[in-house]
Formats: C-alpha cells, sequence, structure tokens
C-alpha cells in the first residue's frame, strides 16, 4: 500500500548534504599516509587491485553515519529540530532502529579489529550469526510472510526467526564478498539505500526512510574517493557493517509492512543475484567454497577485458534499473507485480549468459 501522508523534510536533506561533505573530508584524511588509521589492503587471491590501498574508507561512512545522528538527536531533544529521524510516532519501529544502530556499532569493532590485526572466521561468523540473531530476538524484527503475487503467501511459522537470521547473515557476507571492485561496494550503497530510502519514504516510514537517506550521504562522500583508480577501499568495517544495516533495515521494513519483501531483494538484487549464483555454481562445480577466488560475474566482466570503468558503469546502470523497479512495485497491481519479478529474473538469466559469451570471445580471439 502506498502512503500519502508523509511530507518531504528539507532538514533531512541538509543533514544529508552535511553527511556527504564530512565523509569526504573524512575519506580523505583516512587516505593520507599521515593518517594514525592508515592500514592497507594488499592484493590477494580474491582482489582484483595490484597495488597496497588503504582500507579504512568504512570508518569515514560509519563515522559520519553516526555524526549525523547524533546531531539530529541533539536537535531533537533541545528543540531547534521540530521533526526527523528521533520524532517518529511509531515506538516499535523506533526501538528497533535504536537496537540496530548499536548492533551496527558492535559488528563495526569486530570488523575494525579483523581489518587491523585480523580475527579468525570462526570468530567472525559467530560474531555475525549472535549479531543477526539480535535483530529477531532482542529487536523483535522479522519475516513472518512470504507473498508471491497472484500464486500465494507462505507463512514460515517457527522457522520465521532462523530464516530471517539466515537472510541477514548471507546478506553481510555477501556484501563483503562483492566489494571488490573500485566503485562497487561503495555504489551499491549510494543506489540501493537511495532507494530503500525512497521507499520508505512512499510505503510511510519517515525514520527508515531518513535514515537510509543519511547512509547514501555518507556512502557517497566516501564514493568520491573510491572511483577506479581508488585511493581507498572501505574495508571490513564498512562492507560487513552495511551489508547488516541493508539486511536489517530491509527485515524492519517488510516487518512493518513499509515495504513488501521483494522490493529490498530488487533493489540490492545486482549483489544478492551475483553472489548468490556464483555461490551455488561453484558448489555444482565441487569447488571449496570458503576458498578465495575470481569468479563473480562482475570479476569475469573485468578479467575479460572490460576493465573497471566499463564494469562498474555497468553496475551502476543495473543498480538504477533494479531500483526504478523496485520503486514501480509499490505502485503496480498483483498482476503487474508478477510480470515484474518474471522480467527481473530473465534479466539476471540473461546477462549471465552474456558474460560466458564475453568470456567466451576473449578466449576465441586469443587462440586466434
Amino acid at each position: 500500500m502506498v502512503s500519502k501522508g508523509i511530507g518531504v523534510n528539507l532538514e533531512s536533506f541538509v543533514v544529508a548534504a552535511f553527511l556527504l561533505v564530512l565523509s569526504s573530508w573524512l575519506t580523505r584524511h583516512l587516505s593520507s599516509p599521515s593518517s594514525r588509521l592508515y592500514f592497507l589492503d594488499y592484493p590477494n587471491e580474491r582482489s582484483l587491485h595490484s597495488h597496497p590501498t588503504p582500507r579504512t574508507g568504512g570508518i569515514a561512512v560509519l563515522g559520519s553515519l553516526f555524526a549525523g545522528l547524533l546531531l539530529t538527536y541533539a536537535g531533537h531533544v533541545s528543540g531547534w529540530l521540530h521533526d526527523g529521524l528521533w520524532a517518529h510516532s511509531d515506538p516499535l519501529q523506533m526501538q528497533q532502529i535504536r537496537w540496530i544502530l548499536l548492533l551496527t556499532l558492535c559488528i563495526a569493532a569486530v570488523s575494525f579489529a579483523d581489518d587491523r590485526v585480523g580475527v579468525p572466521p570462526g570468530i567472525r561468523f559467530g560474531v555475525h550469526a549472535v549479531v543477526a540473531g539480535s535483530v529477531v530476538f532482542v529487536a523483535g524484527a522479522k519475516i513472518d510472510a512470504i507473498t508471491i503475487p497472484l500464486i500465494g503467501t507462505w507463512v514460515p511459522g517457527d522457522t520465521a526467526a532462523l530464516l530471517t537470521t539466515l537472510f541477514i547473515i548471507w546478506i553481510v557476507n555477501l556484501y563483503n564478498f562483492m566489494d571488490g571492485m573500485d566503485g562497487f561496494a561503495g555504489g551499491m550503497t549510494v543506489f540501493g539505500f537511495g532507494f530503500l530510502s525512497c521507499s520508505a519514504w512512499i510505503g510511510g516510514s519517515e525514520t527508515l526512510a531518513m535514515l537510509a537517506l543519511f547512509i547514501s550521504a555518507a556512502a557517497c562522500g566516501f564514493l568520491v574517493y573510491n572511483m577506479p583508480p581508488a585511493k581507498i577501499f572501505m574495508g571490513d568495517v564498512g562492507s560487513i557493517s552495511l551489508g547488516f544495516l541493508a539486511g536489517a533495515l530491509s527485515v524492519v521494513g517488510i516487518c512493518a509492512g513499509v515495504f513488501d519483501v521483494w522490493v529490498p531483494i530488487l533493489i540490492f538484487s545486482p549483489f544478492i543475484m551475483d553472489a548468490t549464483a556464483t555461490l551455488f555454481r561453484r558448489l555444482f562445480e565441487g569447488k571449496k567454497i570458503w576458498l578465495p577466488h575470481r569468479e563473480h560475474y562482475y570479476q569475469r566482466l573485468v578479467l575479460s577485458g572490460w576493465g573497471y570503468k566499463k564494469t562498474v558503469w555497468a553496475e551502476y546502470v543495473l543498480m538504477c534499473v533494479c531500483g526504478c523497479g523496485a520503486i514501480l512495485y509499490a505502485f503496480l497491481g498483483d498482476g503487474a507485480r508478477l510480470i515484474l519479478l518474471c522480467v527481473w529474473g530473465m534479466l539476471y538469466a540473461g546477462l549471465m549468459v552474456w558474460v560466458r559469451m564475453v568470456e567466451r570471445e576473449v578466449s576465441r580471439k586469443v587462440s586466434n
């Protein structure tokens, strides 16, 4: 259902603009060797870059985001900010978001330690599981039903908590998997949370809309220095934390009826489809899925000769198409929604076949 009850909040856009500038300034500072938080990402089996690059851009994104949240909270308490993120009338949704922000700090702290000194995979995954489970069992947000237009609604029942937890864990990790190309994860954050903000606004949640807008703005400031050739990466502190926010805020929106379950899946599908299809393809081929690799579709395009810039701009077009499809979804009837989902599925199937054709053409030219 589309809500008409929310007006455009100019104060939120002013704060978002401030976050963009602050994030850009912090990113520039963190990319300098003189920064106390200057530590490098060295090329490995899954990376596409060839030179050591600073990996602390996520600190700039999260630092700017939480600075903006503190600013708006101070404005709300003091009275000079009469409307905004903290003035939401739904206490349950506000409580859920507070928990998610606290959990974001927890997962960011562990991810920062992993960037700095390394954390064993078992501990990392355990933290991801605990934080994702806390969204369900502490914050009280879970996906109770999944509706396929014209076909029916599936109610998970007792498995809803487990499935929601696994969904968030998967989004957290695939965000990290897909952070392997200059401008890619940063762009997904800008476009993804931007479209999520629009969807939340359409669905009637000003709080969710503004929070997603702030995340998008903070990522935009970072993206200025992350475009190919990147001067800085977001690191695990960025990709893991942003993946958690993407999954957790999607669950909150679905749980509150702000948007349908397919909306965030459509929005973040450039990451979801690539990572999921690659995982299953490697499983079917009998490969060890936990080992580093360069077999994601975006990596295959780069290695086929497309290069960073051409590939990342093609991905941006895909992000915009999927985001616009998610916005359109809110205004369609069930029949049109089903058609949209079918077209979306065929689009990705076609793109996967096309990437394979590009690889074969390159191989043919090399062999000749």
